[in-house]
């Protein structure tokens, strides 16, 4: 049986600056920003040329999930977005002002630099040997 994670839910604060990011200063695709209610979407974004796995931008339903928003992962990195284009996709996010907050640099897996988005999620932008 063949699998794969189709989404990933992020909890932000408000869609509309979620995909002001991801979209506007990460270049990601916008593949779906449907209504539900007059209170919540189905927002999903994805990495230019992802055919798969996307994230679920998701408002938070209660005071818990709000009290995480940007710590899901424990302040630990979150996500990790691969390349292949190490040094064109890190000048493009140091144009765009994204907190790059570990300096690019060159690890046994291959380049890394580690960011931020404007919610306190830890990113890993990664070009694998």
């Amino acid at each position: 049986m063949t699998q794969f994670i189709s989404a990933l839910a992020l909890i932000v604060p408000d869609y509309d600056q979620a995909i002001a990011f991801y979209v506007g200063l990460l270049g990601f695709d916008l593949v779906e920003d449907t209504e539900i209610s007059e209170d919540e979407r189905r927002v999903l974004v994805a990495p230019q040329g992802s055919t798969e796995t996307r994230i679920l931008l998701t408002l938070p339903e209660n005071e818990a999930q709000e009290e995480v928003i940007g710590e899901q992962a424990g302040n630990r990195i979150f996500l990790i977005l691969e390349t292949f284009d190490f040094d064109t996709d890190i000048a493009l996010m140091e144009r765009a002002g994204i907190d790059i907050i570990e300096e690019p640099r060159i690890e046994s897996v291959g380049k890394l630099a580690v960011f931020r988005d404007p919610f306190g999620n830890k990113w890993e932008l990664v070009e694998r040997h």
